[in-house]
């Protein structure tokens, strides 16, 4: 059986973890759990640490469970948060609830005949039926407010760092996850709780609880992950745009693979790691590859590969990749007819933009593209030189004659025309 500890580790996915965790994980095949709200109905890459770790805890020979907070999602966790989240019902819930399941099983084996295979369970099954007297009994008698008062995430959220305080609803939620744990180690055996590091104070009230429910002689351990940043110190997994998603509708696979392309030399040698299943071996070699030559971004597009095709697939990996040589280097008008609409514009996002009415069928380009309002060539005349000298495509393709019919063939996906002029300088237009 591999460490499992000695695998996060290497990896730089180890933050804290409580004595006894390493030699307790040597000796057994360990159940063990993490949490995640479904607060949408898409995990993003700021999740894929702590999936990561249940996929290294299912190689190395133990159980994993991957716990939706069904219940939890309803009432919203202060830990490392500055204000209350929105409330979520039943059914948004359980919609969330299957599309992660979906996304995770590309991390977890949940179909194995091993003993170890992945389990998913939710929490609101366990606490629908719950009723606040049950809770007060079998919970609140156990763990006083001093206790709960001395934890970080409401420190924080009391002190004064932000406006709106602490409801009585999100204080008592590291007592619901308490619970969690500790109903998990009754029904399911699960001995060990892992999160991120931010979740280190509602993780050790759930070892409390089942210590003070069960006995001192309960054995329960935790162990997180480091909250991952990026090498200038700022929030990974966020762009100017948003979050990037594991749902190919919020991020196209394009988009997807071009964030791990992107990366800094510094995060590519800590991300492959973290977030690729690759052995240590091929890992440190690549990484002298890399430093050999930084210029060739042996890491960067490694790591781009690995990530993209586990979340997505090979041939998503293929289309991306073909995407990206549309800007960078040959391409087809076939590689752009290839492409689905989403990808194409999140190629282009950014390019001058404008649109045309469908009148434009029939025309020469030269008054397609020289018409009012669009800034695409100076003149009639200077579009005319430019064609001549063989420095203007359409649909990647050179445009032989500057009063060339424009066709409905020409159109990409029945209404987008891909103007070139020169190397670098795209254009699109919408026929409508």
């Amino acid at each position: 059986m591999k460490n499992f500890v000695e695998e996060l580790k290497w990896r730089g996915m180890l933050a804290q973890i409580m004595p006894g965790t390493e030699e307790f994980l040597q000796k057994n095949m360990v159940s063990a759990y993490l949490g995640t709200d479904p607060t949408a109905d898409s995990l993003h890459i700021g999740h894929l640490c702590g999936i990561m770790m249940l996929r290294h805890l299912q190689r190395c020979g133990h159980k994993p469970y991957l716990l939706v907070g069904g219940a939890t999602g309803m009432i919203g966790d202060p830990s490392g948060k500055s204000q209350e989240r929105n409330l979520l019902d039943a059914e948004t819930l359980y919609h969330n609830q299957e599309a992660i399941k979906k996304q995770v099983a590309k991390f977890l084996d949940f179909d194995s005949t091993e003993p170890n295979k992945a389990e998913l369970v939710n929490n609101y099954d366990w606490m629908k039926d719950f009723t606040f007297l049950d809770f007060a009994r079998k919970v609140g008698k156990h763990i006083t407010v001093n206790y709960m008062m001395a934890k970080d995430s409401v420190q924080k959220r009391l002190s004064g760092e932000t406006r709106d305080g602490l409801s009585f609803t999100e204080f008592t939620y590291q007592l619901l996850q308490g619970y969690d744990f500790l109903y998990l180690y009754q029904h399911h055996g699960v001995q060990l709780q892992l999160g991120g590091n931010d979740q280190w104070g509602n993780m050790t009230t759930g070892t409390e609880l089942i210590r003070r429910t069960l006995g001192s002689e309960a054995e329960a351990f935790c162990l997180t992950c480091p909250l991952i940043t990026k090498a200038d110190g700022k929030k990974f997994g966020k762009t100017e745009s948003g979050n990037i998603w594991l749902d190919p509708k919020r991020t196209s696979p394009y988009k997807f693979y071009q964030f791990w392309l992107n990366v800094s030399d510094d995060d590519a040698e800590k991300y492959i790691k973290i977030f690729t299943s690759l052995e240590k071996e091929t890992i440190d070699a690549l990484i002298e590859e890399h430093r050999q030559d930084p210029g060739r971004r042996t890491l960067q597009k490694r790591l781009a590969e690995e990530v993209t095709t586990m979340v997505h697939s090979a041939e998503d990996l293929q289309m991306a990749q073909e995407a990206t040589n549309i800007l960078f280097g040959k391409a087809t008008k076939d590689s752009l007819q290839r492409l689905d609409e989403a990808t194409f514009l999140d190629v282009f996002n950014g390019v001058p933009h404008y649109t045309a009415s469908k009148d434009v069928i029939g025309q020469p380009a030269v008054d397609v593209f020289c018409q009012e309002g669009m800034d695409i060539f100076p003149s009639k005349s200077e579009m005319r030189k430019l064609v001549k000298g063989g420095g203007v495509s359409l649909n990647k393709e050179k445009l032989t004659a500057f009063d060339q019919t424009i066709t409905a063939d020409d159109l990409i996906d029945g209404k987008y025309l891909l103007v070139q002029k020169g190397k670098k300088n795209y254009f699109l237009i919408t026929v409508k």
